[in-house]
């Protein structure tokens, strides 16, 4: 808390103690509007100050056609659930086509313990490095 004099005290003999008309500080007429009000009125030179990119555009939005929404799997989730989406088993190992269960994208958080080779449309670079690692293989379709 900082200790200070008490306007009362200090400004003894002055009607109004630096608060301008009578009543000054008292209602909310004071506060010059309810929440943001006034940024670009009355408050513009703290908006400018504090705010100085408040108004105006910023960057631009991509149309929603354009944008590719990837539905994402995990290595560790693929690792659990190998028996139930594999398709084939080549060269020993099961193989997975991610996009029949309606997956576009592989990430790379989790463990993988089995050697399985996983079809998709895009990897994380922590995805590939895992796969392959446990010694199986990545593979992406040719557009």
């Amino acid at each position: 808390m900082i200790r200070r004099r008490k306007k009362v005290r200090k400004m003894r003999g002055s009607r109004t103690h630096g608060y301008g008309q009578i009543g000054g500080h008292r209602s909310k007429g004071q506060r010059g509007g309810r929440g943001k009000t006034g940024g670009h009125k009355h408050h513009w030179v703290r908006t400018l100050k504090y705010q100085p990119n408040y108004f105006g555009k910023h960057g631009f939005t991509r149309y929603e056609r354009i944008v590719t929404k990837h539905q994402t799997i995990n290595v560790g989730q693929i690792d659990q659930n190998a028996e139930k989406l594999s398709t084939e088993k080549r060269e020993k190992m099961l193989v997975i086509d991610l996009h029949k269960h309606g997956y576009t994208k592989v990430l790379g958080a989790g463990k993988i313990t089995t050697p399985i080779i996983v079809k998709a449309e895009t990897f994380s670079e922590k995805a590939k490095q895992k796969i392959e690692k446990a010694g199986g293989k990545t593979i992406t379709p040719q557009k």
